[in-house]
């Protein structure tokens, strides 16, 4: 019989008992083209200046170990200021090698962001993971774009002004 044209009252339709995966493929590999364009549209990088922050303080404890950075980019432990070279080992023997103690950092509003992210890897590669930032306490959240006036210092150490 041409053109495949069944004949005969003898043959039966047969079922087939197989999925057809292949509308399933290439469902899969089209929505895999679309994730894989439209990804990198949705990471954007933009510069910002980074405001202060008005969250409520922690409550100290007994005797927090304070890493100041000052403003001539100085690193101060406690109230020693120290080399770089004996950075993590000063803060080693202040910490009496405890890495989960932790750690309060704070720096000059004019030192630079990069100089303060190279202090928490140094201390995130020593191990030293419970690192506080410390800031000073705002009057009031700030708005967007309306600049933060700073009230009283949030964590001020033990004999500082």
């Amino acid at each position: 019989m041409a053109g495949g044209i069944r004949g005969g009252d003898d043959e039966e339709d047969v079922e087939v008992h197989e999925i057809n995966v292949t509308p399933f493929i290439d469902v899969i590999l089209v929505l895999l083209i679309v994730f894989m364009v439209a990804a990198p549209l949705s990471t954007v990088d933009i510069a910002v200046q980074l405001p202060a922050a008005t969250a409520k303080p922690q409550p100290r404890p007994e005797k927090p170990i304070y890493v100041t950075i000052k403003a001539n980019l100085e690193i101060a432990v406690g109230e020693d200021t120290i080399s770089k070279a004996m950075f993590l080992p000063t803060i080693a023997r202040v910490t009496e090698g405890n890495r989960d103690k932790r750690l309060f950092l704070r720096a000059d509003k004019s030192v630079p962001y990069g100089q303060l992210i190279a202090v928490l890897d140094q201390l995130r590669a020593a191990g030293y993971l419970k690192v506080g930032l410390v800031a000073l306490e705002a009057v009031q959240p700030a708005e967007f774009g309306a600049p933060v006036a700073p009230a009283t210092p949030a964590a001020p150490p033990a004999g500082n002004p």
